[in-house]
């Protein structure tokens, strides 16, 4: 049975592994705050993005990584995978 503590814990999971790649990272009750190091949004800010996990009923309920648009990342069950798109979507420059 879930206790509510499974999203935390793979928040926390993806933060560690984003933190290990100089990413800041904070959690906290809404969701997990990833910052890049370097590449500044269009307003001179250091681009960052608040990740959510949470079920998604397209997939049968299980937990999904969000970013904070809604779109998603990956299975919670995929860090890795997770990891990757964040990189890749904080590090992005803007065109």
């Amino acid at each position: 049975m879930d206790d509510g503590t499974a999203p935390l814990a793979r928040l926390a999971a993806l933060g560690a592994h984003l933190a290990a790649r100089k990413f800041d990272v904070r959690l906290d009750s809404r969701g997990l705050r990833v910052t890049s190091p370097q590449v500044k949004d269009c307003c001179g800010r250091r681009k960052s993005d608040r990740i959510s996990c949470r079920a998604r009923g397209e997939d049968g309920g299980r937990l999904w990584y969000f970013t904070a648009s809604g779109e998603p990342i990956a299975p919670a069950d995929r860090v890795t995978d997770a990891a990757v798109f964040v990189l890749g979507h904080l590090t992005r420059e803007e065109r």
